[in-house]
């Protein structure tokens, strides 16, 4: 089976648990293909959590779920140094936390404060964390997915833009249709009433490692890059097209941006049996990379435009070079 065989039959396994998500189980995959973080946000029970585990329980990796509340501490994430006796003299060693893993869910994170939310920075930018003056790394495969919802915002601490900007995709979940509601009653139905029949054999992490070479071979022409950053210079200088649209927008994208477009085009392209990017792979990824990247103005927040309004705009406005 060839490595993009392998993370196909990743993502529909991963279908066959969670309906009616297709979207959302593609940009799973291509966050992980990109190695990036995921923040993923939607109502109450959409399947955010399920949607994660699906992807660790058919992968060869270890799982961490750490649950954000108020009283949470930073060593609860990053772990500590511990004061040990051995041979009669006092020793202190690290005793590592649950961000140690290669896939961890920071589920809710929006309900820790600041500097618990904080802990998680060097981790997911710099692929290691520092106590007592000593430096750990996190291992190869390594991806943060948070989760957060959108509603219940008393005793929440909303994340600072700095930290929206660290995750590589923010993924939204929406109510999928009647007859994927009908599916998912008799998919929890079959799961409760029956024994759970031999699982296949789990995608080995060397694939993942395997798909991030391929892609990085994956071609991008002059035309294409400068669709790119057409797009992502319009969020931040929206009056060259349209004066609406510059009423819209109060802060544009980043430079992550720019790149997180490119690798997550080139991961969507690779996805698609390709061995070069097409402005449809930009568009199709554009949301999830940009949707936390824009502020919105308060002439936006009174008109009822949301920020998938303005990428949407943005798309029709920025010409394919």
């Amino acid at each position: 089976m060839s490595t993009l065989d392998s993370v196909r039959n990743l993502q529909n396994r991963m279908g066959q648990s969670i309906i009616g998500q297709e979207s959302v189980i593609e940009q799973l995959v291509i966050g992980l293909l990109a190695n990036g973080n995921i923040l993923m946000e939607g109502l109450p029970g959409l399947a955010k959590t399920r949607a994660v585990k699906s992807m660790a329980k058919n992968m060869d990796a270890d799982f961490s779920r750490i649950q954000f509340t108020p009283d949470l501490l930073p060593s609860d994430i990053t772990g500590s140094e511990v004061l040990y006796t051995e041979s009669g003299q006092p020793t202190f060693r690290f005793e590592a936390g649950p961000i140690f893993a290669n896939i961890v869910l920071a589920d809710e994170i929006n309900r820790a404060p600041a500097k618990v939310q904080a802990a998680l920075l060097e981790a997911m930018e710099e692929r290691q964390v520092t106590v007592a003056g000593k430096t750990h790394k996190m291992p190869g495969l390594f991806i943060v997915m948070a989760t957060q919802n959108p509603i219940e915002q008393e005793g929440t601490y909303p994340l600072p833009e700095a930290q929206m900007d660290r995750f590589l995709l923010h993924v939204y979940i929406d109510y999928g249709t009647e007859e994927a509601e009908a599916s998912v009653i008799r998919l929890v139905r079959g799961e409760e009433g029956s024994a759970k029949s031999s699982e296949e054999a789990p995608v080995m992490q060397q694939v993942i490692f395997d798909a991030r070479k391929e892609i990085n071979l994956v071609k991008v022409s002059e035309a294409v890059e400068k669709y790119m950053v057409d797009l992502i210079f319009a969020t931040r200088y929206p009056g060259r097209y349209d004066e609406k649209l510059a009423s819209w927008i109060r802060i544009g994208a980043s430079p992550r941006g720019a790149i997180g477009l490119d690798k997550c085009a080139r991961a969507h392209a690779w996805l698609n049996g390709r061995d070069h990017v097409l402005p449809d792979d930009v568009q199709a990824t554009a949301h999830g990379v940009l949707r936390h990247r824009i502020a919105l103005s308060y002439e936006a927040n009174a008109d009822g435009v949301s920020t998938n309004d303005v990428i949407d705009e943005i798309l029709k406005q920025v010409a394919v070079a």
